[in-house]
């Protein structure tokens, strides 16, 4: 059968910065997929939160939640042997933790950091957080994957802004002076598109062991946003809509599973066309 393909019982896939929205539908997409999923974080009541609201369609005993701190290597090493104590090899990495500043409703940007006026010590915690937590979780949990040749999957979570720079006209607020308008911050960029290279390098460096690696890039999903925000990122999507919430779960269990098993080294743009107009 063709769905046997995406098929992941008897897999173990840990995600990070999993209480998150994304986060949280990554975990649906692999459970639904039979996979035993392990929830990373540094919040234990969100993640606690996370495991009963996900409880609710699946098995408790298929969920499974740490507290991890993607900066520390030794809190990343503890949960590793924490596993493995357990029993449970991870075959599947989701690099999904970030600092992402988001639009609201009534609010715009919550983080309206221009590029003039950023914080050193806040773009060094962003790209902690976003580049330094992937290369360590991947350092730590593909090398196990490497190391006793079963391989496995790493996937990282980029974003449309990989492949493109934010138009920041659709975060503009009216009533503003210019050097106060909200912004789309740099750091955010970087980061994604570091990722991009992240995932080429892993791609190539442990292909010989089993070990594929890819990114997968969305575009913006719609939480309740504001109304003139929306309407501004839909003029610019060929769709002529933002994402729902349960949309990128069929392509989690495509990009971790033996469906993609000929692809690695791919950034995978879903983004409802924005990237080729």
């Amino acid at each position: 059968m063709v769905l046997s393909k995406f098929n992941l019982e008897g897999k173990v896939a840990l995600i990070t910065g999993a209480s998150g929205l994304l986060g949280q539908e990554h975990a649906y997409a692999l459970l639904e997929s039979g996979a035993v999923v392990v929830l990373t974080d540094i919040a234990p009541k969100r993640l606690e939160a996370a495991k009963a609201k996900l409880s609710e369609s699946f098995a408790a005993k298929s969920i499974i939640i740490k507290t991890m701190d993607v900066t520390s290597k030794s809190n990343i090493l503890s949960v590793s042997e924490q596993l493995a104590n357990r029993g449970f090899r991870v075959d599947i990495l989701i690099n999904n933790a970030g600092i992402d500043p988001k639009v609201t409703k009534g609010k715009g940007l919550e983080d309206t950091s221009r590029f003039e006026s950023l914080d050193l010590e806040e773009w060094k915690t962003q790209l902690n957080v976003g580049l330094d937590g992937a290369f360590l979780c991947s350092q730590i949990f593909g090398s196990l994957m490497a190391f006793d040749g079963q391989g496995g999957v790493i996937l990282n979570i980029a974003s449309d802004l990989s492949v493109f720079s934010p138009d920041q006209r659709i975060y503009r607020k009216e009533g503003l002076s210019e050097n106060e308008q909200p912004v789309k911050p740099v750091t955010y960029s970087v980061i994604k598109t570091g990722l991009i290279g992240l995932t080429r390098y892993l791609a190539t460096y442990w292909a010989h062991k089993g070990v594929r690696c890819n990114a997968l890039s969305p575009g913006g999903v719609f939480v309740g946003q504001d109304e003139i925000f929306v309407q501004r990122l839909k003029n610019l999507i060929p769709l002529n809509r933002m994402a729902n919430v349960e949309e990128y779960r069929s392509t989690i269990q495509f990009l971790c599973s033996e469906a993609s098993s000929y692809m690695t080294g791919q950034n995978l743009v879903v983004d409802g066309g924005r990237s080729v107009w």
